[in-house]
């Protein structure tokens, strides 16, 4: 049970502590923030309101910290990123239950992602000891008019104290994947995790917190935006800012100074189908892309554009699938389960309303009960209506009928998002000129949009993002390049 067992020292009362220098600590403010259900719409837990004085406090001590780990071996921080694995692994009943009932999200894929989150951390280890380990080595005479005089010897060393915020629809899997590079880096990492979402965190931050890291290395900060939110990203002490959210990046990269900025800020991620496309393959896709997880997604299917001469079967195709997902709470393992906020649900609900105005045909009737919003699916949607350029972060997919290749591709790339997206054909030819031409981080082939395996590169392009993440990517991030020269006093050639 969450709050109990090994977490039990993690919670005071109702209100869950905050964690710095390897302690949790109830805040000065005596203030608390309360953690909706979105299912219930009641509080379901409270976290500490941490004061600007404590962030400081904070920064100050993972900045002590980072100068020690850094000089701990890499088999050393390799070994306790394996053993923090393993006990998150072990405790995931806990977490999953803090992710059921913060976010909504079903009791299933709460699991689901404390597993791959563990599996994350140990991969993160292990890819680390390799890609750290190696230098480069570089001789002068290489470079025109220059003899053999110098040897160049390069490393990767740490950058300093990461903050790492997550989102709310990944709280511990995208926490885990800016806290693991950051620490096998040498690192010290300071998280603010998101309002909901924040008890899985604290339970996951404590399962490093067994593991035996230093104290300070990692510190978790919880508390209003409003107060802390400009204080932390704009605090002097931050080296790198790993960010995932939404329109906050934006303004995040235009305060945060000089320090590099690694940011994922959602998408419209559209899936192109044309004619020769396998219509199950695609339907069933655009179902899992556009539905899973209610379509709180960043790379959930967005929007889809499909050719009109097999737009009616795809649709039909579509709409047999939609009529299978199940409604109601996490708990029951529902497909569709409440969005996340009642400011969620309402903004939802106006593209829906704008698209009902502008005489969207409505494949199913809409209907919503508090933050729950059935699946809807939406054909002859129109370029002037929100929904074809809004992203919606819920059960609502618009369908845009087009006549041409080069329509689909026009549509896609005037968004000012460009994450992911998908194309569904049997002609591989016609598939890459397509992923080519559109303008976003990643194409799916014959697949809807995702992010993973963990490993590989995720970015976004335009207002999606800056910098790529994928394990390699963000342990490279992390660091940045020691260069040591050998001065020679006279020529070194192989003898003989």
């Amino acid at each position: 049970m969450a709050g109990n067992g090994v977490f039990a020292e993690i919670i005071d009362g109702e209100v869950y502590k905050y964690y710095c220098e390897g302690e949790w600590k109830k805040s000065a403010s005596g203030k608390s923030v309360a953690i909706i259900n979105p299912t219930t719409r009641k509080t379901q837990y409270k976290v500490q309101a941490c004061t600007q004085e404590e962030v400081n406090k904070v920064m100050e001590i993972a900045k002590a910290a980072q100068k020690s780990w850094a000089k701990t071996p890499l088999w050393k921080r390799a070994e306790l990123l394996h053993k923090a694995a393993a006990i998150l692994k072990e405790h995931k009943a806990p977490i999953a239950e803090c992710l059921v009932k913060e976010i909504a999200k079903p009791a299933k894929d709460a699991v689901t992602e404390v597993v791959r989150s563990g599996d994350l951390v140990s991969y993160t280890a292990e890819e680390g000891v390799r890609i750290l380990g190696e230098g480069k080595f570089l001789v002068s005479d290489s470079f025109p008019g220059n003899e053999r005089t110098k040897y160049c010897l390069t490393s990767k060393i740490p950058l300093g104290v990461i903050l790492a915020i997550p989102p709310f629809n990944y709280p511990v899997n995208l926490a885990v994947s800016k806290i693991a590079p950051a620490l096998i880096a040498g690192n010290s990492l300071v998280l603010k995790p998101p309002t909901q979402g924040a008890v899985a965190a604290l339970h996951m931050v404590h399962c490093f917190h067994l593991a035996g890291f230093p104290k300070g290395l990692i510190s978790c900060v919880t508390g209003k935006g409003s107060e802390i939110g400009d204080f932390l990203t704009m605090h002097p002490g931050v080296n790198c800012i790993s960010f995932t959210g939404g329109d906050t990046g934006v303004a995040i990269s235009k305060k945060a100074g000089m320090v590099p900025l690694q940011m994922e800020l959602g998408g419209k991620d559209a899936c192109i189908v044309l004619e020769d496309a396998d219509l199950d393959l695609a339907a069933g896709n655009i179902v899992k892309g556009g539905f899973s997880y209610s379509g709180q997604r960043c790379t959930a299917v967005k929007v889809v554009l499909v050719m009109e001469s097999v737009a009616d079967i795809l649709v039909e195709k579509v709409n047999a699938k939609v009529a299978k997902l199940t409604v109601g709470p996490p708990e029951d393992n529902c497909d569709i389960t409440p969005v996340v906020s009642e400011s969620s649900a309402n903004f939802i609900e106006g593209l829906v309303m704008d698209a009902k105005e502008k005489d969207a045909t409505f494949c199913q009737p809409y209907k919503r009960e508090g933050n729950l919003i059935w699946p809807l699916l939406l054909d002859n949607v129109r370029p002037d209506m929100r929904i074809a350029w809004e992203e919606p972060f819920g059960p609502v997919l618009p369908v845009i009928r087009i006549n041409s290749v080069e329509e689909g591709i026009h549509h896609c790339n005037a968004s000012n998002f460009g994450l992911q997206g998908c194309v569904f054909t049997k002609d591989i030819n016609k598939a890459i000129l397509i992923s080519d031409a559109m303008e976003t981080g990643t194409v799916q082939i014959n697949s809807a949009p995702a992010r993973g395996p963990d490993h590989f590169p995720f970015q976004g392009i335009k207002d999606s993002g800056i910098g790529s993440q994928g394990i390699t990517n963000s342990i490279n991030m992390m660091t940045k390049v020691k260069t040591t020269v050998i001065n020679l006093p006279t020529p070194s050639y192989t003898m003989g």
